[in-house]
């Protein structure tokens, strides 16, 4: 930045010595053709108008380079306004598959739910018919039991 800065000063500089040499030309072109002496107020009032006019030539160049800066800053903004316009699409966006998302585990839950409860039934009815099945070998070996106990007689 500071390259830059040095850069419009030492133009506008070099302008300064351009429009002073074109002041002093034109000065000396009104000696020469129009007048041997120049009066005092005379001469004050062209070194006041070759002042303003050098200040007015400044005060543009600062326009243009405040125009310039306009510009970019306009730029700027409208770039950080689409990145922001991205960034919330994306979050927008990012949310939807996060319900999404929340919604098959929810579901899926359910699922598991479901094939829990019917595991449970599934262990209830083996373990009921364990038992129908122990108590049926009971059952067999209290009768085969007498069956022996009287064969054997």
């Amino acid at each position: 930045m500071d390259e830059k800065v040095k850069g419009e000063r030492w133009s506008g500089a070099m302008t300064n010595l351009s429009e002073m040499g074109a002041n002093l030309e034109s000065l000396q072109k009104i000696l020469l053709t129009k007048a041997v002496f120049v009066d005092d107020d005379t001469f004050a009032k062209a070194s006041l108008a070759a002042d303003q006019a050098r200040t007015i030539k400044l005060l543009e160049q600062r326009v243009h380079t405040l125009e310039r800066e306009l510009d970019a800053a306009i730029s700027a903004a409208a770039r950080a306004r689409s990145e922001k316009r991205q960034a919330e699409s994306s979050q927008k966006s990012a949310e939807l598959r996060a319900q999404e998302v929340t919604k098959e585990l929810e579901n899926t839950t359910k699922v598991f739910e479901l094939h829990m409860e019917e595991l449970r039934s599934k262990q209830e009815e083996i373990t009921k018919r364990d038992n129908d099945i122990k108590l049926l070998e009971a059952i067999i070996q209290t009768l085969g039991g007498k069956e022996s106990i009287s064969t054997s007689l």
